[in-house]
């Protein structure tokens, strides 16, 4: 069925449409049983009237941004972890984006759910209130280069875990290509590419974020532990501190185990494999720890996690800048026209405004 055709009225079961085009486009049987469990859990809270918010029954293709709060809230209710509900959230926001796409559904009632719930985790003010003044501290006891770089990358980026562990060397420049057309500063330690993405050209010291990695899911050559979930690549800005703790790391990193060249590869007992989101949330909750920062048993009210990191981020920079577009974009968490936006005229409206407000750590 063709995106033309592919219209609400044509879909009996849009779902079941949707899982199938994930076939198509190559997502493993592991995946799609994940989502189809997902949507099908929120078809059935739909289909009954005790539990869902208009009192009758509904379907997916009718489902308005007010049904999809009332079944995320339900998820709340039952005491779902808010990592489920924030996995179930965008599997279902997915399905949506998706089927919208192709014409299937007029627009995506999950947009508005998502953005809210992004805001809802990233201003929640009873987490524990860091100072610049204090992280600066915290940064600078952290001797191992490899700590070092990790933190201060999610510090001054605002990525995800997974999208941290999922970059490659590729996906760096730290400075203007040689005469060879490649990045001297990492030309020692690649594995015979040729060099930073073109979407980093002429873009100065930056990293470039793609979404498409998923986990379970082969990327560039090599299976995936963890899944980026921007809206869409987004280019952001490497400042000097940044550089500096970047080349400290790269001085000393060992050779990849991976054709795929990670930038951040174990230095214990997985010697040279891309780093997992479990060992960076051990090496943050270690440093944390010795700070009085992470209490096992702790929740996120308390506990300085790799996630909080994320949060510092957008509460420091948003304050900084009043921009709360600017931080949405560096945080990738838009798309369409006003990440095209600022991609049209990214060094003045991204690399400017980050540089003039971005935070120091040392």
């Amino acid at each position: 069925m063709s995106a033309e055709t592919a219209t609400g009225e044509d879909l009996e079961d849009p779902i079941a449409y949707f899982l199938e085009d994930m076939t198509y486009h190559g997502k493993s049987e592991r995946t799609r049983e994940a989502y189809e469990r997902v949507l099908r859990r929120f078809e059935s809270f739909l289909d009954d009237p005790s539990r869902n918010a208009r009192g009758t029954p509904t379907t997916p293709s009718e489902a308005t941004h007010r049904d999809c709060m009332a079944w995320v809230h339900s998820l709340r209710r039952s005491d779902v972890a808010d990592s489920t509900v924030a996995t179930y959230a965008s599997y279902l926001h997915r399905f949506y984006a998706y089927l919208a796409q192709v014409g299937a559904f007029e627009s995506n009632p999950m947009a508005l759910v998502v953005e809210e719930m992004d805001e809802r985790i990233d201003t929640n003010p009873s987490r524990r209130d860091i100072s610049v003044e204090a992280m600066r501290d915290f940064v600078s006891e952290i001797a191992h280069p490899l700590d070092h770089a990790v933190v201060v990358t999610l510090l001054k980026t605002g990525m995800r875990v997974g999208e941290l562990c999922n970059l490659d060397i590729r996906d760096v420049a730290l400075a203007p290509a040689g005469s060879d057309g490649r990045d001297t500063a990492l030309a020692a330690v690649t594995s015979g590419q040729s060099g930073p993405r073109a979407q980093l050209d002429g873009r100065g010291p930056s990293l470039y974020v793609p979404a498409e990695p998923t986990a379970g899911e082969v990327y560039a050559g090599e299976e995936r532990t963890a899944s980026n979930k921007r809206k869409r690549p987004t280019v952001v800005p490497v400042d000097s501190e940044l550089a500096i703790a970047l080349r400290r790391w790269l001085a000393i990193r060992p050779a990849a185990r991976s054709a795929a060249d990670p930038l951040f590869l174990s230095t214990s007992g997985s010697w040279g494999s891309r780093l997992t989101p479990d060992m960076v949330h051990h090496l943050v909750e270690g440093h944390a720890t010795d700070v009085g920062w992470y209490r096992p048993g702790g929740g996120a009210e308390e506990n300085v996690t790799p996630h909080y990191f994320r949060h510092f981020f957008t509460t420091h920079l948003r304050d900084r800048t009043g921009d709360r577009g600017i931080v949405k974009y560096l945080r990738g968490d838009v798309g369409g026209d006003i990440i095209d936006t600022y991609t049209h005229n990214w060094g003045d409206s991204v690399r400017k405004t980050y540089e003039s407000h971005i935070y120091s750590l040392h």
